[in-house]
């Protein structure tokens, strides 16, 4: 298991997770193959996830900038195609009440804005481009685990309507119950009317096939695996050339190798996810939980779990999973996921899964993305920490990358668009941190 905080690089033409959305999307889209000589470029991008693509596209599409995506793998194999494919009104891990608490009213509004134009700008291209990506209907459960959480989620929805005329809708165990699915575990819900399920991998293609679309060529098998500075050009070395590029995008997220880039080291914390896709449901089973829901659900959990049933009937539930890469093939991970979804639906029994797999999530020290510069000349641009919000941030982050690359400034006065990765304090020890605080979370979860 490729483990970002001690591991050299992803791998170079590593194959796709033994995953449920790998096994479902269908071949891969024509790519432009290895690097196979030296090239200069006006661009080049790091990473064929959806951020990497959306810039891509997005400097091609609409600034006209030449592009080109230098992917160690292939499209989609880091998290962008491992997630569970959910597409949120979110950006990052901080909640809007401690936005307001640490920037303002009128910043934390403005970063509402963003998070809600991503999310539009995800539904827009899925549209405009016709991309297969089975989604599904909008809806978006936030269910209480424990009767003491609606007090959490009543609070929360009139905190939404007050400062972001936000309108939510609340549902008591019963509603949920006869409009959702029978759970043992579900004492009410908030729910989002924006926010739908994705297949994740299927939609990175889509970006793929838009981007190349519009010109982009996205070079696979082709890690960096040395950076160089020559005058004003930056030389990435691949095993197939070397790549001199007047400017550079980081956009690599949860997959960021150590040494990439100095300026971006300890700037970032890899957290593994793990996923687990049961069987088909029966007709029983199904008539048992009551599941005819679409929306994607997460529950009110600090370790949250999220899960929704697919197309075919099948049930898909992630979490937090190992800590180092070391463990992440421990079946314990998949067990607890196994037990939690158990616990929400005793009438499901033994029921087992056909899939699993994990990936890493992204996360900073200030708990927000950053679209920012690496380099003072501007000449290094990145976008990371997403925190689990990728699916609907990164198209947008991407997007952001590819008006800074042509000087365009206006609206990127927010503190995702205008400040600096912070660093983690005492950044060997993050893991340390990482395992102290599950045990609390677990505790405070679970206990309370």
């Amino acid at each position: 298991m490729y483990d970002p905080l001690v591991s050299s690089g992803p791998g170079t033409g590593a194959a796709y997770p033994d995953s449920y959305w790998s096994d479902t999307a269908g071949p891969p889209p024509v790519d432009d193959g290895p690097v196979c000589a030296d090239q200069e470029v006006e661009v080049a991008i790091i990473g064929a996830g959806y951020t990497g693509l959306s810039a891509a596209y997005h400097l091609a599409a609409e600034q006209g900038i030449e592009a080109i995506v230098l992917e160690a793998n292939a499209t989609g194999w880091g998290c962008s195609g491992r997630n569970g494919g959910f597409a949120l009104k979110a950006g990052g891990r901080l909640s809007y009440q401690k936005m307001i608490k640490r920037y303002g009213e009128p910043t934390a509004r403005g970063m509402f804005n963003e998070i809600y134009d991503g999310l539009a700008r995800v539904r827009g291209l899925i549209q405009d481009h016709n991309i297969d990506c089975d989604q599904q209907d909008d809806g978006h459960l936030w269910v209480a685990h424990r009767p003491r959480m609606m007090q959490v989620i009543e609070s929360e929805a009139r905190f939404l309507k007050q400062n972001f005329d936000y309108e939510v809708d609340i549902l008591s165990a019963d509603e949920l119950r006869q409009q959702h699915f029978n759970s043992d575990e579900a004492h009410g819900a908030m729910r989002f009317r924006h926010g739908f399920g994705v297949h994740p991998l299927k939609l990175a293609y889509g970006y793929h096939r838009m981007a190349r679309a519009a010109g982009v060529k996205i070079h696979t098998s082709s890690p960096v695996q040395q950076w160089l500075r020559e005058g004003d050009r930056h030389l990435l070395l691949t095993p197939g050339g070397v790549v001199k590029a007047k400017k550079v995008i980081v956009a690599t997220n949860g997959y960021t190798a150590p040494g990439l880039h100095p300026k971006l080291k300890s700037r970032t914390f890899p957290v593994l996810s793990n996923v687990i896709v049961t069987r088909p449901l029966n007709a029983k089973e199904l008539q048992a939980t009551n599941f005819v829901s679409s929306d994607v659900i997460t529950d009110t959990r600090t370790l949250r779990f999220y899960y929704r049933k697919l197309p075919g009937n099948r049930i898909l539930i992630g979490g937090r999973s190992a800590i180092t890469g070391a463990d992440a093939c421990n079946p314990v991970h998949n067990e607890n996921l196994l037990r939690a979804l158990r616990s929400k639906f005793s009438a499901l029994g033994n029921l087992s899964f056909d899939y699993q797999w994990g990936g890493w999530v992204c996360v900073t020290f200030d708990d927000i993305p950053h679209i920012s510069q690496a380099e003072d000349d501007g000449s290094v641009l990145y976008a990371l920490g997403y925190g689990g919000s990728g699916v609907s941030f990164a198209v947008q982050a991407g997007m952001r990358l590819a008006e800074k690359v042509a000087g365009i400034t206006a609206g990127h006065d927010l503190p995702v668009l205008s400040t600096q990765l912070p660093k983690f304090p005492f950044a060997p020890f993050r893991r340390i941190g990482q395992r102290a605080l599950y045990h609390y979370y677990f505790a405070r979860d679970e206990k309370r």
